[in-house]
């Protein structure tokens, strides 16, 4: 049943087993899961099914630096659906690796195997409506796939790996009327979670304290809680909820909202390639159930432990957008209306240099040689992607010149100073405090990205494939530029065995509390190379079977029950 947490009575005390805070991929996840397992599900949506300003304004906090990451406003929605209401819909598994201890990232290795999440990854594929198949190029297209270049890459380097491409999927559009449905659920809009009680050894949640926007309060009383609130709303709830452990649940050894992670991201590079500009794979490619696919390159696992290098993926992309030499109408396009795109999208092409009336001049020439270019992308983009209910994915442009940058999505490693923290005296509407981010990166993530480009750059020339070249001068502002990747809010409540440098164990429970979990990209204690949605629903769906289990004594299907 979906409800308006405002018809509920004033002072109201619900009782469930199961109370979600939160209703973002994670939180739809786990209450989708749970829908059969015959507990009753009491689940907490910040904010309303459409967006609404004055729930959206309960984000706002400050920066420590605005140029390294955006206000913590950005790249959330307080909606039901979450962020989902406004990704992209890229879905990548973590590798192998990413698991594992690794002397080129500190405080690596997770507290459980990759088998123990890669078991999930089809039904969280399935749940991101990103189709059924696999992440190799030979088991998503088929063993007749063409390669990515013309000649297979050398040893270090593999061309197989694909990202998978959801609608993307609104989790709160697409599953409201499944949990609508479900008998033994209570979605609550319009609820935010304001304070976690605890009983007074601070062992066990007593209730959880919830508010709406017009003045309601009221209270949840379960057996067990999950917090889904997101990699930045998690640690500030945690840190905020400190009547018995004055520094915050879970924060004994001042961990809470540290370890704090994105991915350093951006276009860098020339690869000049050999043979015809058709040669090369670069777009996007159907799977048979017509999912959208792209290939990605990336060092072998053996490689990167060889290098001494933190994981990285790259992308063939087009040259960078203020460079009027690309010959691109489209791009030209792109650049001259840079600063009337959207927050998300003008933070990739907005912060170019300003070189005057002659690159204008460049760039409106570039638009008035290729018209017909133009015409044709934007045709394609409203067909294909504004009014589409599959969604092309992203600008993928003709190549005249056979030359391409690479995108890079890159692993950071877990910095103590790198975190999120409380605002003193200054609250929200709610009276909840505001959090200050200060995103940091290290030294050593450039310089394993340096070393990663320079196998590739080995790899194409060796396989005949072209020639790459980059600055490594400009490689630290080329990742930096734009700050921290987007919504990517990682390992602020992260995973481990030891609780000084841990929030929760491998069964996502706060470490000094019972009843309490995470649920989300927060967990993570290491970012990998990956956007995180994908492995966080298949995480909740490992939490679903395994509250399932303690609270019902019975297994539960987490895949089954989702189908």
């Amino acid at each position: 049943m979906i409800d308006s947490a405002d018809a509920l009575e004033g002072s109201s005390v619900l009782q469930s087993d199961v109370c979600i805070v939160g209703a973002g991929a994670a939180g739809i996840t786990l209450a989708l899961a749970l829908q059969d397992s015959g507990l009753n599900v009491v689940m907490l949506a910040g904010g309303a099914e459409h967006i609404d300003k004055a729930a959206q304004d309960l984000y706002a906090g400050e920066v420590a630096d605005p140029a390294m990451h955006s206000l913590p406003i950005f790249y959330r929605q307080r909606r039901f659906g979450g962020s989902t209401t406004i990704w992209g819909g890229r879905c990548v598994p973590l590798d192998p690796q990413d698991f594992e201890p690794r002397a080129a990232v500190p405080l690596s290795g997770w507290p459980i195997t990759y088998e123990d999440v890669a078991k999930h990854y089809p039904a969280a594929t399935s749940l991101c409506e990103a189709g059924s198949g696999g992440y190799q190029a030979g088991d998503a297209l088929g063993p007749g796939a063409p390669p990515l270049f013309g000649a297979p890459l050398s040893g270090d380097v593999s061309a197989e790996g694909l990202e998978r491409f959801s609608c993307p999927t609104d989790f709160g559009a697409r599953y409201r009327a499944r949990l609508s449905a479900a008998k033994n659920l209570l979605v609550l809009m319009g609820a935010h979670g304001v304070d976690i009680a605890l009983n007074e050894s601070g062992s066990q949640v007593r209730e959880v304290a919830a508010a709406t926007l017009s003045g309601k309060r009221f209270s949840v009383k379960s057996r067990a809680v999950v917090l889904a609130a997101g990699g930045l709303e998690t640690p500030r709830l945690l840190l905020a909820s400190n009547r018995v452990h004055r520094q915050g649940i879970g924060n004994s050894y001042d961990v809470v909202g540290r370890y704090y992670m994105c991915h350093l991201a951006g276009s860098v590079g020339s690869l000049t390639l050999c043979g015809a500009p058709n040669g090369v794979r670069h777009g996007y490619e159907l799977t048979s159930d017509g999912i959208y696919c792209r290939r990605r390159l990336a060092l072998t696992a053996q490689a990167q432990h060889r290098l001494g290098v933190a994981n990285m993926v790259a992308r063939l992309h087009f040259p960078s957008v203020s460079d009027a030499s690309h010959g691109s109408s489209v791009l030209s396009g792109i650049f001259l209306v840079r600063n009337l795109l959207s927050h998300e999208y003008s933070r990739r092409v907005a912060n170019v240099e300003d070189r005057g009336l002659a690159l204008y001049l460049r760039h409106l020439a570039n638009v008035a040689r290729y018209p017909h270019d133009a015409i044709g992308f934007l045709t394609h983009w409203m067909f294909r992607h504004n009014l589409a209910s599959r969604r092309f994915p992203s600008v993928i442009l003709k190549n005249r010149t056979n030359r391409f940058s690479l995108e890079v999505n890159a692993e950071q490693v877990p910095l103590a100073e790198s975190r999120v923290t409380l605002l003193q005296g200054q609250t929200d509407a709610l009276g909840l405090s505001k959090i200050r981010v200060d995103w940091r990166y290290a030294a050593s993530d450039i310089r394993s990205v340096g070393i990663t480009l320079r196998a590739f750059a080995r790899s194409f020339e060796q396989s005949g494939i072209g020639r790459f070249t980059f600055d490594e001068a400009r490689l630290e502002h080329d990742l930096t530029c734009f700050g921290a990747y987007g919504g990517h809010h990682i390992g602020t409540v992260r995973m481990g065995t030891n609780p000084r440098t841990s929030v929760v164990n491998a069964d996502c429970r706060v470490h000094e509390v019972d009843n309490l979990y995470v649920a989300g990209s927060a967990v993570f204690p290491t970012s990998g190379q990956a956007n995180p949605t994908l492995t966080l629903v298949a995480l909740s769906l490992r939490l679903a079977e395994r509250l399932g289990q303690q609270l019902t004594g019975r297994p539960l299907d987490a895949a089954a029950a989702v189908a």
